[in-house]
């Protein structure tokens, strides 16, 4: 196996030429036989007790070629890879095999993409505007306020309409045309007005209505929504059971008591006031950071090849996929529950997908540019930082994840933190 021929045909792309010497591919033709031998049937032999040789005079010379180009092709491709010393991204494309036989071997040709040049613009001295990390008096009573919305309850109304913020508790069946369309019923449904988790319009309507009152809702489903229902007119005929208040707890010594670990309201303010500018400064913080990168990316010039934004994305839906499952939810199935394709679904992560591999691309070519390394200390403190994050051992977060992979998330994280500390605040 070996490279005949590398070219550079386009930017990111280059055209070799691979070869498989004339035994190695009739070895594989060899393994693909015993592969297979026990399910070949021959007339005048038990089955899988036909011999290569008849198997090919029965079916020609090449009935095992295909699968033993299977075996031989990664290999094969690797090593003219690795022997042209290209940094390939995505898979290899526009495979033509002009010459695949026991006598001569195997000849291909095809396409590879590569990692993208970099052509690195200005990413020291940056300016970026540092977002406020005051906790203000009114962000301590909103956390308050969200305090008591938790630990509220709902007290039935009888003397009045549903107003924004009860809870309604209503039958409705909705219907297009005159015709009930499937997941359009509920029964004792207990709908907080003003959620927003009924269709557009839905719940204004409700509002004004009694217990007991039977009334219709008027909605246009969106765009976006299911295919069978998009865009389409529907009537929901409804009747409301019965109507629930939020009745909020004092805002007093005993309810700090009761939500918290402090005996007095004013500890708990000052506890709050605390804990929301810390999480100010570490938004703002992130914020500042990822501005930095913006422009870092901005001031680069590269030219990215389009599988590198689509393997990106893939590994985003795949980890979102992961996280539904962990739920006991298919990713199919959640998709129905949104009324969106895959090929939806994907556009929703794309941009996420390109951003994050210019932004890597860029500090990769900063990883190289300042010869920044990671030491054994550093991989070290990493894998510590791992254990106690995911609550392992050391040894198997070794185990697990490659050191290479550790060392390059720490000068990854060094490139950053140069863009950072050298930058300006606006």
């Amino acid at each position: 196996m070996a490279l005949k021929s590398s070219n550079k045909v386009d930017t990111n792309t280059y055209e070799i030429e691979v070869t498989v010497d004339a035994q190695t591919f009739a070895d594989a033709c060899k393994s693909a036989y015993m592969k297979q031998r026990k399910s070949i049937q021959i007339p005048g032999f038990r089955k899988g007790k036909a011999t290569q040789g008849m198997v090919e005079k029965v079916y020609g010379e090449g009935a095992f070629y295909e699968e033993a180009l299977e075996i031989v092709y990664p290999n094969a491709v690797q090593s003219a890879i690795d022997e042209a010393e290209l940094k390939v991204v995505g898979q290899p494309f526009d495979l033509d095999v002009p010459v695949m036989s026991k006598a001569e071997g195997v000849e291909m040709k095809m396409k590879v993409t590569t990692y993208p040049e970099v052509k690195l613009g200005e990413y020291k001295g940056l300016e970026a505007k540092m977002l406020d990390t005051e906790a203000t008096d009114d962000d301590v009573a909103e956390e308050l306020k969200n305090m008591q919305d938790r630990n509220s309850r709902l007290v039935t109304v009888e003397d009045r309409a549903a107003e924004m913020g009860d809870t309604a508790e209503i039958d409705f069946e909705g219907f297009v045309d005159g015709v009930a369309f499937e997941g359009g019923k509920g029964e004792n449904y207990p709908l907080e007005l003003g959620s927003g988790s009924f269709i557009p319009g839905f719940e204004e309507q409700v509002v004004g209505h009694k217990s007991e009152e039977e009334f219709d809702v008027n909605v246009t489903f969106p765009e976006e929504y299911s295919e069978e229902l998009a865009g389409k007119d529907a009537v929901f005929k409804c009747k409301i059971h019965e109507i629930k208040s939020k009745e909020l707890p004092e805002l007093d010594d005993d309810f700090a008591k009761d939500v918290s670990e402090f005996d007095t309201l004013d500890e708990l303010k000052a506890d709050l006031k605390k804990q929301i500018a810390d999480r100010k400064t570490a938004s703002a913080n992130t914020d500042f950071e990822n501005q930095l990168l913006e422009q870092v990316c901005d001031n680069m010039e590269v030219e990215i090849p389009e599988c590198m934004f689509d393997q990106k994305c893939d590994e985003m839906i795949q980890d979102y996929a992961y996280r539904l499952q962990m739920q006991g939810i298919d990713l199919n199935t959640y998709l129905g529950y949104l009324g969106q394709t895959q090929e939806q679904f994907k556009a929703q992560f794309m941009d996420g997908a390109k951003q994050q591999v210019k932004t890597q691309i860029a500090l990769d070519a900063i990883v190289e540019a300042e010869k920044l390394e990671a030491t054994e200390d550093e991989i070290n403190a990493e894998i510590d930082k791992l254990a106690a994050q995911y609550d392992m051992e050391a040894d198997k977060i070794k185990a697990a994840v490659p050191q290479d992979q550790i060392a390059k998330d720490v000068t990854t994280k060094k490139a950053v933190d140069l863009i950072v500390n050298s930058a300006k605040k606006a």
